[in-house]
């Protein structure tokens, strides 16, 4: 018996459940459409959000430029020195990238253009970045790159500004333009611009001066470079920079290119320079010892009366030009290759750069090209860098090998110049021996004017190369190229009035439904009459909708219901009256009829009054008994509740015609109040008197309403069954919960109620009318209330329950 309780208790649970609520996607859209305002209020409400958003968003611009980098290495492989061997010339693009997104290239490009000064309108509600187009400049020649202060520009007239709102602490001034003022931030000074005119007079104009180091920041993180395709194999780097002015971002991808191609040249030109400083010593060198040549062969001729070499001086000479030129070539060969050695082995210079073009061996000199351009590549590393980077610590080991290379090398090229120089010598003292018969006076002067030649030479091959290095500085090309120059649109990129716009608009349509929606699937409280007639078989007399009027205490101003009324309120409690008539099939003499509901507040005491009335107003004769002794609402709003009532007929305290109260609601209504409140109603109930009293109303009454307790509450409403033959349950929308459809279900599948049936309270109000019997049909609603309220009233006001039970 158990289990066959327990399945029969589950069984319509389980129908529900297989049923599942299921909804409409016309009962979303027409729930929705009944709920219109709050998405009419969301929408201004995002919507407004998103207008003020936009109108407070600085405009962002978007700048592009190209470049093409020559003779490029795109691929990047650090630390390989098999690439730093023969093709240091190449340009690595991805140290490139680096080097142009460099935080101490943008600070140089900021500085440069004075960038870290911003002059501030406000256009309406948004900010705009004047830029060069600002009326005034206002020059800080003192201040620090890392100060931040700002101060407001008012112009007055054609030669007066007016200075406020220092943050440095300065008074306000007016000051003359040109005029150089001080401040605690040192001089500062005034001028007009091209766009200074009557138009600006009066205009606040926030001047910032930022520190460059941030303004720097801010640009480097919306500043992107990168290859123009993704293969790592071009040479054309795009760059791309967003500002809040356009100009400023062209300016600054204009400066960055310039200033990168100025390093650039400056960095290959460093050999040369190097050079070029290595030659003007040994001039300097040499002259004097030329000059110290010139003036002993001078002092020699002087000396010793002699004006010019004799016929045989000459024939010894020409005799030695088999060797001279040899001789004075390894002379030279020999003084270069100790001065390298020298510069090679000077503590003081071995940081610089090794001077090139110098050493007519071609093995020497391509390692001097090699060494050169491997310390560059070291030092533009360690920019960004330290020494104890991996890459730098390889490069250091690997130019520390090839300057002792190069040593070794010069070292070598010395001796076989020794060697050389030596072997000509002992050639030229074999010719000397021929010609011993040339006067000593003669051979001496001989050795003065050959050490002369041998200065001279020297000399004119130093400033050939000087030249040589020159000329090539002032051809050095730059690796970069400009392809497009910096250009951007005019229109800004953000914000997107339409896409905020938009966004706004959606969110405030997307969030209402979303929570009317949250409301509509979980909660299971009854919303109208589809909720009910679709999971339960019990007969549906039809829906009271939600009357909107207030209600006092005075329950005769309770009564809605009357008999030229033509509200929808009175035409729902008529179609029930006609509607009740179809109930008499179970019970023909269908004179008494009995009220219950789950719990309190669901509107027993109101229907049951106000179909009385209905009825009386119908030429019936209606008796209302107030049978919920233990509460007696009906009889506490018709203020009989301490007079004698049932209690003390049941109790055999009173009669019948002591408790009668004749037309107290209505014309043809006859009332019998509840009574004092018993200390034993179920015991009262069950008195033979109840029954007696019922018969004898019978042959008086066309109809008696009973006003019975909540059902399942106590035991009385079982005990009062046995007097109905007719029990209205009464739902309340939005009280009760549709989980207890299937309890409704049982007592009616039970005949625990005689003859039930169901009328739905609350209804929800339509323009166009309510539920199935007026208008279009049913709706999802969500407030229970029916009626339509004010949306403030909605939100702020309180819910007035005019249905009392």
């Amino acid at each position: 018996m158990v289990k066959m309780s327990e399945q029969r208790d589950l069984s319509p649970d389980k129908s529900l459940a297989s049923k599942g609520f299921n909804i409409n996607p016309i009962d979303i859209i027409k729930y929705f459409l009944f709920n219109w305002y709050w998405f009419v209020f969301c929408i201004a409400i995002f919507g407004g959000i998103a207008w003020y958003r936009y109108s407070t968003m600085q405009k962002v611009y978007s700048c592009s430029a190209s470049v093409m980098f020559k003779d490029t290495k795109a691929a990047a492989t650090e630390a390989r020195l098999d690439r730093l061997t023969g093709y240091g010339a190449k340009t690595n693009v991805s140290n490139e990238i680096l080097q142009m997104r460099s935080n101490k290239l943008m600070q140089d490009a900021v500085k440069r253009l004075g960038a870290e000064v911003s002059y501030v309108v406000m256009d309406y509600l948004r900010e705009e970045e004047l830029y060069t187009q600002s009326p005034i400049k206002i020059v800080f020649p003192y201040a620090d790159d890392k100060q931040i202060f700002t101060l407001k520009a008012i112009p007055v007239d054609e030669t007066h500004v007016d200075l406020t709102n220092f943050t440095t602490g300065d008074h306000n001034m007016r000051v003359k333009m040109g005029d150089s003022i001080k401040t605690t931030v040192g001089k500062i000074v005034v001028t007009p611009t091209l766009y200074y005119s009557k138009n600006w007079y009066g205009v606040s104009i926030d001047v910032r001066k930022n520190s460059v180091a941030s303004v720097a920041e801010v640009l480097s993180a919306h500043l992107n470079v990168f290859q123009a395709d993704d293969q790592d194999e071009s040479s054309i780097l795009n760059m791309n920079l967003t500002d809040s002015n356009a100009s400023r971002a062209e300016d600054i991808l204009n400066m960055i290119i310039t200033i990168y191609n100025e390093e650039n040249i400056l960095d290959k030109n460093q050999s040369s320079i190097n050079t070029t400083n290595f030659i003007n010593e040994r001039l300097q060198i040499i002259e004097k010892e030329l000059s110290g040549v010139e003036s002993k062969l001078e002092e020699y001729k002087r000396v010793n009366n002699m004006v010019d070499v004799n016929s045989e001086a000459g024939t010894a000479v020409s005799e030695k030009q088999t060797y001279g030129t040899e001789s004075k070539n390894l002379q030279q060969q020999a003084t270069m290759g100790r001065y390298m050695k020298n510069y090679l082995t000077d503590p003081s210079k071995l940081n610089d750069l090794i001077p090139a073009q110098t050493i007519q061996d071609a093995n020497i000199e391509a390692q001097i090209q090699q060494y050169n351009s491997t310390k560059l590549k070291r030092d533009k590393l360690m920019e960004g860098s330290s020494d104890k980077n991996p890459i730098v610590q390889d490069l250091n080991k690997s130019l520390n090998a090839m300057r002792q290379s190069i040593i070794r090398s010069v070292d070598n090229m010395n001796v076989s110049t020794d060697v050389k120089l030596k072997d000509m010598e002992n050639r030229a003292n074999q010719a000397a021996a021929k010609i011993s018969y040339i006067p000593t006076q003669q051979r001496e002067m001989l050795s003065i004017e050959r050490q002369q030649q041998i200065k001279q030479e020297l000399y004119l091959y130093l400033l050939n190369r000087r030249e040589e290095n020159a000329l090539l500085q002032a051809t050095t090309e730059s690796n970069a190229k400009i392809l497009e120059p910096a250009h951007g649109s005019e229109v800004p990129i953000s914000p997107n009035e339409k896409q905020m716009i938009t966004t706004g608009v959606l969110e405030g349509v997307a969030l209402p439904a979303a929570i009317l929606l949250f409301f509509l699937f979980f909660d299971t409280r009854i919303k109208d009459r589809k909720d009910v007639e679709d999971y339960i078989s019990v007969p549906f007399l039809g829906e009271i909708p939600k009357d909107g009027a207030k209600r006092t205490k005075n329950f005769k101003n309770a009564i809605v219901v009357t008999s030229n009324s033509r509200d929808v309120v009175s035409e729902a409690f008529r179609i029930v009256r006609t509607n009740m008539d179809f109930m008499r099939v179970k019970s023909k003499d269908m004179k008494v009829i009995t009220f219950s509901s789950f719990g309190a507040g669901a509107g027993k005491t109101y229907v049951s009054s106000n179909l009385a009335a209905c009825f009386a107003q119908a030429g019936k004769k209606v008796l209302m008994i107030d049978l919920d002794i233990r509460k007696g609402t009906l009889s506490a709003h018709a203020l009989q509740h301490n007079v004698k009532g049932m209690t003390a007929y049941l109790a055999a305290q009173a009669e019948i015609s002591d408790i009668l109260q004749p037309d107290e609601l209505c014309p043809n209504l006859d009332f019998i109040p509840s009574g004092s409140v018993a200390p034993n109603p179920a015991e009262l109930l069950l008195s033979d008197r109840l029954d007696s009293m019922i018969n004898e109303l019978r042959s008086k009454y066309d109809y008696i309403f009973v006003d019975n307790v909540p059902y399942g509450a106590i035991a009385d409403a079982a005990i009062t069954n046995r007097i109905a033959d007719l029990t209205i349950f009464i739902i309340r929308v939005g009280k009760l919960d549709r989980r207890m459809l299937p309890e409704i279900e049982k007592i009616y599948e039970s005949g625990k109620l005689k003859n039930m049936s169901l009328i739905l309270n609350g209804a929800i109000v339509r323009k166009r009318g309510y539920g199935y019997g007026y208008g279009y049909g049913y709706g999802y609603g969500y407030g229970y209330g029916g009626e339509r309220r004010s949306w403030w009233k909605k939100l702020f006001g309180k819910k007035h329950h005019h249905h009392h039970s």
